[in-house]
């Protein structure tokens, strides 16, 4: 099985593909492709289709419904470009809501109505159990599903525009942030000094780190000569896998964050204290060099963590505080204390700045009148 490509035009290419001899038509079968752009792109669709039908999963576009290129979209995409946590999360959505309502519908004759008639109906009858809707931050989810499932398929030439484009999502109420104020970050880390996650909660106000990037914390990221920690990988739970070891959230995410001289303390006696239950439990301490681990070395179970610290949370009084919220507290205290936001942006692994302002701009207004001040006490006015 051979294909090579043809250039038609300035800016477009022909794949031809030989798949072999026919026995009805007694002739050759080709498959022709047209690909605008450039050659590298015809050969990465080229590429794609060899691929597809030696594996036996190429179908036709024209005979190509949406759930058939679903299918194909998880197990040609999701599962080697997805985090497994996200590859689970889009399979289920997709399994659950998405091929049972537009599954038969011929991939090339989706259109904008299609989807907004879709989230419609979701909104008022989507649930698994008949008892109503989802909520709109559900169907918008689904909505980023499709978008994306689709953009891959323009790139594929499966379909000529993504339909999920022309379609507005429900708009829904964002979450709101609460964060901890100086006063309170202090109080309540001077509250839990006895409690068993003291240190992952005081690492999580001062760095800022992701759940599953303070989980995923090995010593061999811990430099405390240098007072660096370096974010190299989270921990997830995978049903049928267990734990294991992803790639941060994105490319920036991956990043080394300085340590104060009081978080350097912290982890020298967090440190200490695990080797006691090393010693204490010989063979029985399962070692693998997190920092943050059970007393017999295994991994924090994320739910049992963030019921534990919903109940701290309400005995200090704040029981709308949620775990990632340390990440909003760490970030505001940052930028209230006169740090630069580009380097809040380093030091929390966004992909841009614009993201961190976005999250954190109300901050900037009393850093504007700050500066302001500190600007007419300098020249005397």
């Amino acid at each position: 099985m051979r294909g090579h490509l043809e250039k038609r035009y300035k800016s477009t290419w022909t794949i031809i593909i030989d798949v072999g001899h026919n026995p009805v038509t007694k002739k050759r079968d080709r498959i022709i492709r047209s690909v605008k752009g450039p050659k590298r792109a015809a050969e990465k669709v080229m590429n794609e289709i060899l691929y597809q039908l030696q594996t036996g999963t190429y179908i036709e576009p024209s005979n190509l419904t949406v759930g058939e290129y679903l299918e194909r979209w998880l197990a040609t995409h999701g599962e080697q470009n997805l985090r497994p946590k996200t590859y689970r999360s889009y399979r289920m959505q997709i399994h659950n809501h998405l091929i049972p309502t537009l599954g038969s519908i011929p991939l090339e004759k989706l259109t904008p109505m299609h989807l907004q008639e879709y989230y419609s109906l979701k909104l008022k009858k989507g649930r698994k159990d008949g008892t109503g809707g989802l909520s709109a931050r559900t169907v918008t989810y689904h909505h980023r599903i499709i978008r994306e499932a689709l953009k891959h398929a323009v790139q594929w030439q499966l379909v000529l525009r993504n339909v999920a484009d022309a379609v507005v999502p429900p708009r829904y109420k964002k979450w709101e942030m609460a964060i901890l104020s100086r006063e309170e970050a202090l109080q309540l880390l001077d509250q839990i000094k006895e409690h068993r996650d003291y240190s992952l909660i005081f690492t999580a106000i001062y760095t800022g780190m992701r759940q599953g990037e303070l989980l995923g914390l090995r010593w061999s990221d811990v430099d405390l000569g240098l007072k660096v920690l370096k974010v190299n990988q989270q921990l997830q739970y995978i049903p049928g896998q267990g734990y294991v070891f992803s790639p941060p959230k994105t490319d920036k995410s991956r990043r080394q964050i300085p340590m104060g001289a009081a978080l350097v303390e912290i982890f020298k006696e967090h440190k200490r204290e695990q080797a006691q239950n090393k010693l204490l439990l010989g063979q029985d301490y399962e070692d693998m060099n997190l920092v943050f681990c059970l007393s017999n070395g295994k991994p924090i179970d994320r739910s049992n963590l963030n019921l534990r610290f919903k109940r701290i949370i309400k005995q200090f009084g704040r029981p709308e505080i949620r775990f990632h919220d340390l990440r909003h507290t760490c970030a505001t205290l940052f930028m209230a204390a006169g740090v630069d936001a580009k380097k809040v942006q380093e030091i929390l692994g966004h992909e841009s700045i614009r993201t961190t302002l976005d999250i954190y701009g109300h901050v900037l207004p009393s850093m504007q009148r700050e500066a302001v001040d500190r600007m007419n006490d300098f020249m005397g006015r």
